[in-house]
């Protein structure tokens, strides 16, 4: 069933109801109740969780950097390598505007407006699955029924170094004999937590400026496409109505043009008439 269940996601949204029902219809009229039962409790996807599929669907390779990027500033990480970092956080800066500017247009063909509203929603969503911070019971990307919530403190927390943290795991299941702490040991533990803590802020603090410097981004977008928009619905006014006035002077210039050759018609024909009184006069 995943192929059908990804055909049905790949839909536009307006036919998703529908095509859900036909889906459940046909699975219990082979027999296969439990997952048409499935299938008919799937809700129909927000409008930014279903641009989010699209883009998993259409766009594979800039949505496979996105989530590249978390892995690769994990391990960065890992070996303290804060160039590496930086590196990766611009990564994913860069795949989250590719993918953001993607949004837009994708709105539009759809018939959908693209509001900022609507684009910080798809935005954020796209954060949180580049964080890997959905949750395990979630609809996998390419199947999301509703949005991502922005990344919490424990998806920003795995962006954090991990060497320390793996150490004091290790040493919470040693056994050792118990004995006073030394005044210099306690002095000790304290600084590393203190340096642990102030590296993890930090991190914590690039990420969320980059995040930030990414939903600025994509809502400044947004209000350009938006701008663009009302700029062609204006100009879409004023040829209507330039139409329009054309349609007019058309219609004004043929009746016109009608009653002109009407006159023509007449005057040829009292000039004919004018000949034929002449010749009579003459021949008589």
């Amino acid at each position: 069933m995943s192929d059908e269940l990804d055909a049905l996601f790949r839909l536009p949204l307006a036919d998703f109801t529908l095509a859900r029902n036909t889906l459940a219809a046909h699975l219990k009229k082979s027999g296969r109740h439990d997952e048409a039962e499935r299938v008919k409790s799937i809700q129909k996807p927000s409008i930014a969780a279903w641009v989010v599929n699209q883009l998993y669907w259409k766009h594979q390779g800039a949505f496979d950097r996105l989530t590249a990027t978390a892995k690769r500033f994990g391990r960065a990480q890992h070996a303290n390598n804060s160039a590496e970092m930086r590196e990766a956080l611009a990564e994913r800066r860069e795949a989250l505007s590719d993918l953001t500017r993607q949004a837009g247009p994708m709105l539009r063909d759809a018939g959908h407006n693209p509001t900022t509203d609507v684009m910080r929603r798809i935005t954020t969503t796209l954060e949180a699955l580049s964080t890997g911070s959905s949750l395990t019971d979630a609809p996998p990307a390419g199947r999301l029924t509703a949005d991502i919530g922005p990344p919490g403190f424990e998806s920003l927390a795995a962006f954090a170094p991990t060497a320390t943290r793996s150490e004091q795991r290790r040493e919470s299941t040693r056994v050792i004999p118990f004995k006073p702490p030394a005044r210099e040991a306690k002095i000790a533990a304290a600084k590393a937590a203190v340096e642990t803590a102030e590296r993890v802020l930090h991190e914590t603090q690039t990420m969320a400026q980059d995040v930030a410097a990414a939903l600025k981004e994509a809502t400044a977008h947004a209000d350009e496409m938006e701008k663009n928009r009302r700029e062609a619905e204006e100009r879409f006014e004023r040829a209507k109505a330039a139409a329009d006035e054309a349609r007019q002077r058309l219609r004004k210039v043929t009746a016109e043009a009608t009653k002109a050759a009407k006159l023509l018609e007449n005057a040829e024909r009292a000039l004919a008439r004018a000949r034929e009184d002449a010749s009579d006069i003459f021949d008589w």
